[in-house]
Order: C-alpha cells, then sequence, then structure tokens
C-alpha cells in the first residue's frame, strides 16, 4: 500500500513517556478483532483499505492475536503492511492459544465469523514458543515489538484459573522474558479482561506493559484504581482497549446496545444515558471523551479502539483530535459519574 506522509497521531504525551513506550507507535492503536470477523464477516478487500486507512490517518500501531479469526487478523495485517518499511510501525499480538484446523461445523460460539479453524488454550512453553513463531510467518515480520500472554484470570478459566496462573508464572512468562532477550520482542506483559489477574502478576513477574480491555473507561474506572496504582508505580505501561465499553458509549447517538460483549441491561443502559445527557449540555461527543479518557492517566501508553471499516478509522481519528471543554469533565465529576481523583485531560 502507499505510505502516507501523516504524523502518528499523538495526544497528551509529554517527552520523558514518549521515551518510555519507545516501542509503542502511536497513542491511538488500531485494535484488530474485528477484522478477524468478529460478529460479523470483512471482505479481504474491505479489510486491506480499513489497514492502509488507518495508515494514512497516521495511526502506527496494530495490536492483534491469533485467537482474532483464528489467525486471519495476523494474516490481514501482515498483507496489508507488507510493503510498509516496518521499523516505522509497532505491532502487538498474543499467545496462550494455538489455532488448529478442523473440519467439524463451527457454530462461531467464539464470536469469529471463520469455519476451519479453532484456538485451544496452551500456556506451556513449547505452547508460547510454537504460537509466536507461527505469529511472525501471518505477520511476515521478524520481530513483535509488544508480546502479550492472552486471556489469564477466573472469569476465563474460573476454578482451573489457579493451575493456570502457576504454568503462566512458571513457563509462558519465562518464555516470553527469553523472546524479549533474544530480541525477538522488545516488550512483554498480559492482555486481560479483569483487575484481579493484573494485581496477581504483577507482584511476581516483571512485565513491561498490560493491555487492560474494558475496565479503565470513562464508564467505568470503579474497580481498576488498584491495577492503575500499582502500574504507575512499577512503570508497567497500561494499554487500554475496549474504549468504548463494547459499543456502550461508541455512536453519537445514545447508548449501544452491548457492554462487556453482552447485551446490556436497563441498569447500565441507564447510567450510559446518563453520559450523554451529561455531555449533550456542553456539545460534547461521548465517544470522543471516551477515547480521550484513559490518556489522561500517566500510566496510559495508548488506546487500543477496535476498527472495522474506513468510517470507523476516520470517526475514531476525528475524535481523538476532538476539543472537549474543561468544563464538560467538571460536569462528568459534579454529576459522580467519574471516581474521585481520577485524571482528566
Amino acid at each position: 500500500m502507499a505510505v502516507s506522509t501523516t504524523k502518528p497521531i499523538k495526544l497528551h504525551q509529554g517527552e520523558a513517556s514518549a521515551r518510555k513506550h519507545a516501542w509503542l507507535g502511536s497513542q491511538l492503536s488500531f485494535g484488530g478483532a474485528p477484522i478477524g470477523n468478529l460478529y460479523e464477516s470483512v471482505d479481504e478487500a474491505s479489510a486491506t483499505a480499513t489497514i492502509a486507512h488507518a495508515w494514512q490517518c497516521g495511526i502506527r500501531h496494530f495490536d492483534t492475536a491469533p485467537y482474532y479469526g483464528y489467525g486471519l487478523s495476523e494474516t490481514r495485517l501482515g498483507d496489508a503492511l507488507s510493503d510498509v518499511q516496518r521499523e516505522s510501525f509497532t505491532l502487538s499480538t498474543k499467545v496462550g492459544r494455538l489455532i488448529e484446523d478442523d473440519t467439524q461445523q463451527n457454530s462461531h460460539a467464539d464470536g469469529f465469523i471463520v469455519d476451519g479453524h479453532r484456538a485451544r488454550f496452551d500456556y506451556s512453553r513449547d505452547g508460547v514458543l510454537r504460537s509466536f513463531e507461527a505469529s511472525l510467518a501471518r505477520l511476515r515480520t521478524d520481530h513483535i515489538d509488544v508480546l502479550l500472554l492472552h486471556d489469564i484470570g477466573v472469569l476465563t478459566h474460573g476454578e482451573h484459573h489457579a493451575a493456570i496462573l502457576r504454568q503462566a508464572l512458571d513457563e509462558a512468562l519465562p518464555a516470553m522474558a527469553e523472546l524479549r532477550a533474544q530480541g525477538a520482542c522488545k516488550a512483554i506483559g498480559i492482555g486481560v479482561n479483569e483487575e484481579a489477574v493484573c494485581l496477581e502478576v504483577m507482584p511476581r513477574f516483571p512485565l513491561d506493559v498490560i493491555m487492560l480491555a474494558g475496565r479503565y473507561t470513562l464508564f467505568e474506572q470503579q474497580h481498576s484504581q488498584g491495577v492503575m496504582a500499582q502500574a504507575q508505580a512499577r512503570g508497567v505501561a497500561v494499554l487500554a482497549a475496549g474504549p468504548y465499553n463494547s459499543g456502550l458509549l461508541g455512536t453519537a447517538q445514545g447508548p449501544g446496545k452491548f457492554y462487556n460483549y453482552a447485551p446490556a441491561d436497563e441498569a447500565v443502559i441507564a447510567r450510559a444515558q446518563h453520559f450523554y445527557d451529561v455531555l449533550a449540555r456542553s456539545h460534547t461527543d461521548v465517544g470522543a471523551a471516551a477515547l480521550q479518557f484513559p490518556l489522561a492517566h500517566p500510566a496510559v501508553a495508548s488506546v487500543v479502539c477496535g476498527l472495522r471499516s474506513i468510517t470507523e478509522v476516520d470517526q475514531a481519528a476525528a475524535r481523538m483530535h476532538a476539543t472537549i471543554p474543561a468544563d464538560a469533565w467538571r460536569a462528568l465529576r459534579d454529576a459522580g459519574l467519574l471516581q474521585e481523583g481520577v485524571p482528566t485531560p
């Protein structure tokens, strides 16, 4: 694809932060789950055009995982970025699952509209190394900038959590540290949807980064204060993913129908509507506030937004540059919609 001269999107980032997170390309990151056919199919041409347009809009960090479309997201990113100078953008992907062929009819229960493959958890040392090698091939690169251990925690593994956590600490994370020492990746961490496991891992293994999805957002910060404080104290960068909380705050017109990857209940929708009502008084786009809010925290290096189309890329880029008046943030505080003490842009 043609290389644009558009500068990477930057917002609220000082010199010290920029140096510290030199392994990260931009503060708005491309979330690659949607181009892995999450919830609906995206055709090849549209996926390629979306990635190219993200580049042209100044996005320089692209996040993906083997799980996203059982390799489809990684393959599409690798193909679309193959003609771009590798040093000019950064990539994050994940380990913890292996992708296998599957000839049985796929129920698409994981949300990915992809047939012929399946994902299997594997947090062993061998599984991590195999997953990493397969990702390099799909992404058409010889290194990954940020390597994340994917979906450890009670919410995912239930009664098996203790055993999974032990294997993560004994095998998976040490294997990732070896890859970092070899220069195969620049930073390592975990990519999760829950706070508790972050607090379990941080004191027990030195991490560079945490990707925390849907937890430190405009809509909710109440359960992530401990994680954010620990990350800041330990120098662990936070990639704030899921800024719209599964689309709840993603549209300009009013609350979306989903929250935490499931239909939102009446109480959640009512609280979300309160954000729209308050911000309407200052003519502020809720989605712009949702994208910009996490970046005010000194621990946050980038906000990762899932992007499916050129329209969504344009919207996200515009929201990152939107001017949000100071009285909009004050109004949210006065309405009790922000936790005490959380920083705002």
